[in-house]
């Protein structure tokens, strides 16, 4: 009924079997439309900041972060995964002042706003490639072609609405 698995198995090249097989076969959204009509569970990644590397560190982070949608799916749920991209805070702030040689709120006050905000748009899609063929290899299913990304207006407005929605709950919520 099974071969017999080769003791001599080569794991990388096996890996890249699977992955191939995932892609041409498109599993990913195979298990997401045979489970149609089941209740659905939408895991939204905890975005990685979009210009930094992936690293060694990420790979444990991307293998929890997918162990919860793939539990769901094996309880019988219809599992969607939204990637999704940080595109702002310090870090960006940081790689902009180094690329253009400013430092602080005045130079970049001096530099303009504007600006310097156009440079931070353009600097965080530097390693998406990257990410994207690292969350392949670790076999990390996600919406890539529709991720959510912080910097858009609408998920600006999103967490606007809840923060809102938290405060209307009154202080147990809040927090001290």
């Amino acid at each position: 009924m099974y071969s017999k698995v080769d003791t001599n198995l080569n794991f990388v090249d096996r890996e890249k079997e699977v992955l191939d097989f995932w892609k041409k076969n498109n599993i990913a959204q195979k298990a997401i439309d045979q489970r149609e009509g089941c209740d659905t569970f939408t895991f939204y990644d905890g975005p990685p900041t979009a210009n930094g590397k992936p690293h060694i560190g990420h790979v444990l982070t991307r293998v929890i972060k997918d162990m919860l949608p793939r539990y769901q799916s094996m309880k019988g749920k219809k599992v969607l995964r939204k990637a999704g991209w940080d595109t702002h805070g310090l870090p960006v702030e940081l790689e902009v002042e180094k690329l253009v040689g400013i430092n602080g709120k005045e130079q970049i006050e001096e530099y303009g706003i504007e600006p310097f905000i156009k440079k931070c748009r353009e600097s965080v899609w530097k390693y998406k490639g990257m990410w994207e063929e690292f969350s392949d290899v670790v076999g990390f299913w996600a919406d890539m072609e529709h991720p959510y990304i912080t910097y858009e207006n609408d998920f600006i407005e999103s967490e606007w609405w809840a923060l809102k929605e938290i405060w209307k709950k009154g202080p147990a919520l809040q927090g001290p």
